[in-house]
């Protein structure tokens, strides 16, 4: 099945990371932050997001990787489970895309859940996310 919503940030903060006594530097600067998201749509729910990436807020370029705790709906299927995406930019595309529900990680109506997805951003600035998944006993 293909369950595919808009989500909308609702707080982004950074966190400080100790480095370790032999920090290395990089042309990029490497940085965490926590996210609250809100999904509308055929997903429906919030997430709680932990997000690193290398990235240059001036030019645009860089990749991240992110972990999300998802607590919603699918379809009406209610539930939570895990997912796991990254991409990369050069300032003005998305490249190397990586999206996966964690296997075993969901509960509820979710519990046998197990697939994959994406991510996009219009244009306008909308952002999208689509599902393409299995529940136990689904084809």
């Amino acid at each position: 099945m293909k369950a595919t919503g808009v989500f909308r940030v609702e707080t982004f903060k950074p966190a400080t990371l100790d480095p370790p006594a032999a920090a290395i530097e990089t042309a990029l600067p490497v940085g965490v932050a926590t996210m609250h998201k809100r999904y509308e749509g055929e997903v429906s729910g919030q997430s709680a997001t932990v997000f690193t990436s290398a990235f240059d807020q001036t030019t645009g370029v860089g990749t991240y990787v992110a972990l999300e705790s998802f607590a919603g709906a699918l379809h009406g299927a209610e539930g939570a489970f895990n997912f796991v995406h990254s991409a990369s930019t050069s300032g003005a595309d998305r490249t190397g895309e990586y999206f996966l529900i964690v296997p075993s990680s969901g509960t509820g109506a979710l519990a046998a859940i197990r697939g994959t997805g994406g991510m996009a951003i219009d244009a306008d600035g909308t952002h999208r996310v689509w599902f393409d998944y299995e529940l136990s006993g689904q084809a």
